[in-house]
């Protein structure tokens, strides 16, 4: 089955229809830059375009940066605050004329990983964490998702830890990999006091360079590279729509 997948991002809006059963992208992946601002109509366009670049009639999976409710964003992570209390679905639904599931885009990114990455046939607790503009989260018990967990905003030190520790913050504040790996660290040295996770597997762009920080971290978990890469979110936003 082929299922078009969006992946919504800070920077940039990127989508390709999916092969569900392989989890592979049928062709190549089409980017469009978010639009700033970041409100509701201006990215439901850009969805609009992305579908219509593949000439799309069938379903359509969303991740988006916020806590999503049955298709309502009720948070703005990264994207425009009037996003709060949208109903995304019916909105990227209009935009593109075909029935359009949203979900969060880490718990995306983390359907992914679990159904064809680092994941597959991992039982016990699984954290995955998307560094990118922000810090993205999901957790799965046994194969199982609990959805909108947002442990990218628990607060370290008095400050959001997304603002420390996400790539972003690396490049605004020029860290070394060491001097940004210790910050790192530590937010997933909370994360583990938590809940305890048996793996720990990060995605985002960052991932691609796992070498010059995995070895650095002192978790107990286990801890992974992901293997879908920054396929992830549009991959795991097509196996929502199943």
């Amino acid at each position: 089955m082929e299922i078009l997948g969006i992946d919504i991002g800070g920077s940039g809006i990127k989508g390709a229809p999916v092969d569900i059963k392989k989890g592979e992208l049928l062709a190549p992946r089409y980017r469009i830059p978010t639009p700033q601002p970041s409100k509701p109509k201006s990215v439901a366009k850009v969805v609009g375009q992305i579908s219509r670049n593949f000439d799309w009639k069938g379903p359509i999976g969303v991740g988006f940066p916020a806590v999503i409710q049955h298709g309502v964003a009720r948070t703005a992570a990264n994207v425009h605050k009037s996003w709060i209390n949208t109903d995304a679905a019916a909105l990227f639904g209009e935009a593109t004329g075909c029935p359009v599931t949203v979900v969060n885009d880490a718990d995306a990114a983390g359907i992914a990983e679990m159904t064809f990455g680092a994941g597959k046939g991992r039982d016990g607790v699984v954290l995955l964490v998307t560094i990118g503009t922000g810090l993205g989260t999901s957790v799965f018990v046994d194969g199982h998702l609990l959805p909108n967990t947002e442990f990218g905003h628990i607060e370290i030190d008095c400050e959001d830890a997304e603002l420390m520790a996400s790539d972003a913050a690396r490049k605004e504040h020029g860290l070394s990999w060491k001097n940004w790996t210790a910050r790192f660290d530590n937010y997933l040295l909370r994360l583990e006091a938590l809940f305890w996770p048996d793996l720990i597997i990060l995605g985002g762009g960052v991932s691609k360079k796992h070498g010059k920080f995995i070895p650095r971290l002192t978790v107990r978990a286990d801890v992974l590279p992901a293997e879908t890469l920054n396929e992830a979110g549009i991959i795991g936003a097509a196996l929502a729509a199943r």
